[in-house]
């Protein structure tokens, strides 16, 4: 952490310690309601961590309005949400924290995120500063999951994969990571291709240059057997659009509108393929 971040963590740990009650509660947004008059001290948190990427979160008054409306993909997986009662989750690439908020009303034994980001950090430690629910972040990426002191039973990988160098690795260390008879739930964006294909972008995709590849259905289906599952089962498809991803005040940067062909909302800004997410349920 440099000195500003470690200074933020400070704030938030008196914020802790200040915050005696909090009513949580879970809709669309992570509701947070305190009765301690310290709203500008958290505002000011708050703002200074931006950019916002997962929510909504509602902190008494303040509504951080984040850049995806997460709560879209989570109703993706609702139906699924059963199967993590009394398991031991994982939620890799959790970001700030907001989708193990949301599984906590599906009683899970234990949930652990994963996140290398210091900035996901600190949101999360705001955000459970003033909530103070049974949910733990570790600062390590997914090739630390094989080596963690705990295996899991649901494995939670949503929006990670087109960003690693090496996709099967990946898969291999999500893998690793399962107890027997564990389930891996993955979301990652795909191009529509009958052959078992995937697109390399040259420089960027949508503007950002940290998407390496993106596969076929059936790349990905051989990616994942190659990595050791035998069952895949594809539950969802969708296109992203500008109702679940879009710029607000909480990020300062580009979003969907600025990473697509302003002329045609089907390719990328680049003139690839539009972004498009495939969410897929493995097991070994």
């Amino acid at each position: 952490m440099n000195k500003e971040q470690k200074e933020l963590l400070q704030k938030i740990k008196k914020i802790e310690s200040e915050i005696l009650d909090c009513k949580f509660s879970l809709n669309e947004a992570v509701n947070l309601n305190f009765s301690q008059k310290i709203d500008e001290d958290i505002k000011d948190i708050a703002l200074k961590l931006k950019p916002w990427r997962k929510g909504p979160f509602k902190l008494n008054e303040l509504f951080i309005d984040s850049e995806w409306q997460s709560f879209m993909k989570f109703d993706i997986l609702k139906p699924f949400m059963g199967e993590i009662k009394d398991k031991i989750v994982a939620d890799v690439g959790c970001n700030n924290g907001y989708y193990m908020f949301k599984m906590l009303e599906y009683s899970p034994k234990k949930i652990v995120g994963f996140d290398p980001s210091i900035r996901c950090f600190l949101q999360f430690s705001l955000i459970n500063a003033i909530a103070k629910q049974d949910v733990k972040f570790e600062l390590l990426g997914v090739e630390k999951l094989p080596n963690y002191e705990l295996k899991f039973d649901i494995i939670f990988c949503l929006g990670v994969l087109y960003h690693r160098q090496d996709p099967l690795k990946m898969l291999k260390e999500l893998r690793l990571s399962l107890n027997k008879d564990g389930a891996v739930f993955l979301d990652t964006m795909f191009i529509e291709d009958e052959r078992e294909v995937a697109l390399v972008p040259r420089k960027t995709y949508s503007r950002i240059s940290n998407i390496y590849f993106l596969p076929s259905i059936s790349a990905l289906r051989n990616w994942c057997e190659r990595a050791g599952f035998n069952h895949f089962e594809v539950l969802y498809k969708n296109k992203t659009n500008k109702v679940e991803q879009r710029k607000t005040s909480w990020i300062d940067g580009y979003s969907l509108e600025d990473f697509l062909d302003k002329d045609n909302e089907n390719l990328s800004f680049e003139g690839y393929e539009a972004p498009k997410r495939v969410y897929v349920k493995l097991k070994i």
